[in-house]
C-alpha cells in the first residue's frame, strides 16, 4: 500500500512548486507513494506537507516553501520512517 503524501498549496500560484515537489518526491519514491495536493481557493500563503497524516513541512510556521536540499532531505527522512513502520 503506497505512502499518503499530502500538499495543501496556494491557488493562488504555488502549483508549480507543488508539482516539482511531487516529481522529485516520484522520483525518490518510485510507485511508493499516493501524492495528492490542493490548492485553496484563495490567497493564503499555505504550503503544508503531510506525510501519513502528519504535518512535516508548514511554511505558514516558518519553513518557507521546500526549496532547498535540506529541506526536502527533512521530507525523504520523515517518509522513510512513515514507510518502516508501515
Amino acid at each position: 500500500m503506497a505512502l499518503t503524501v499530502r500538499v495543501v498549496y496556494c491557488g493562488a500560484g504555488y502549483k508549480s512548486k507543488y508539482l516539482q515537489l511531487k516529481k522529485k518526491l516520484e522520483d525518490e519514491f518510485p510507485g511508493r507513494l499516493d501524492i495528492s495536493g490542493e490548492g485553496t481557493p484563495q490567497a493564503t500563503g499555505f504550503f503544508e506537507v503531510t506525510v501519513a497524516g502528519k504535518l512535516i513541512h508548514s511554511k505558514k510556521k516558518g519553513d518557507g516553501y521546500v526549496d532547498t536540499e535540506s529541506k526536502f532531505l527533512k521530507l525523504v527522512a520523515a517518509i522513510k520512517a512513515a514507510l518502516a513502520q508501515g
